[in-house]
């Protein structure tokens, strides 16, 4: 990057918010390792939300909140990118945070060709990650789906019994999917990147039906191609 801008997450300076930003830290020169870029609107004008982590020329990595109005590719730079027709994400104020937040819209569809099946949506406060969404695929009738997204939690439990207890965070899905259980139900897996405020960095696989939402969490469930 030629220019790089980035918060983290930090305590709320008042009762308002459940938490806020940290001051912002700047990282020329730095290189993306992975993000999740999520493009809609505000007031009607294109608005992108970004989380990620990066690494300075001397090999730091940090993570957080990238400020994409503040950010500049020092070249020409191939992204990977899901297309979504019949929502969008549009920026509205939300009562129960206090925050504006990216909230999915349903708008008309473009173009009258089948693709892959598709749910964008958002999961409230202090609801566990996982269960909201096997009950989002359940609903609509997904059975096999591909999970991106970007949000933050109350601390985090990993499956390699690592539990973290800062109360917010800035997340990144590395890795999610839903897939039929041996059961026969659906079991989500959500592979994270994350920094809390404290600024530390950690990452693993999260423990399904302990890990509620803080503020918001952003995301795109796709039904898996059959072949």
């Amino acid at each position: 990057m030629k220019q790089l801008n980035y918060v983290m997450p930090a305590a709320s300076p008042d009762g308002a918010h459940a938490a806020w930003y940290s001051e912002t830290f700047s990282m020329p020169g730095g290189i993306i390792n992975d993000a999740g870029l999520h493009m809609g609107r505000r007031d009607g004008a294109p608005f992108l939300h970004c989380h990620g982590s990066w690494q300075s020329a001397e090999g730091i990595v940090s993570m957080g909140h990238l400020l994409p109005l503040e950010a500049q590719f020092a070249h020409e730079t191939a992204l990977e990118a899901l297309a979504l027709d019949g929502a969008i994400l549009d920026v509205q104020k939300d009562e129960e945070t206090n925050f504006p937040l990216f909230t999915p819209v349903a708008r008309p569809r473009c173009r009258t060709t089948s693709g892959l099946r598709a749910i964008l949506c958002t999961v409230r406060p202090n609801t566990d990650i996982c269960m909201a969404l096997e009950a989002a695929s359940s609903q609509f009738g997904l059975h096999e789906v591909d999970i991106n997204g970007i949000g933050s939690l109350i601390g985090a439990d990993y499956e390699d019994g690592t539990s973290l207890t800062a109360f917010a965070s800035e997340i990144l899905i590395r890795n999610g999917s839903i897939d039929p259980s041996v059961g026969g139900g659906q079991q989500a897996m959500l592979d994270i990147a994350m920094v809390d405020l404290t600024k530390h960095i950690s990452g693993g696989r999260l423990v399904r039906g302990k890990n509620p939402v803080c503020v918001t969490f952003e995301l795109l469930l796709t039904e898996r191609q059959r072949v």
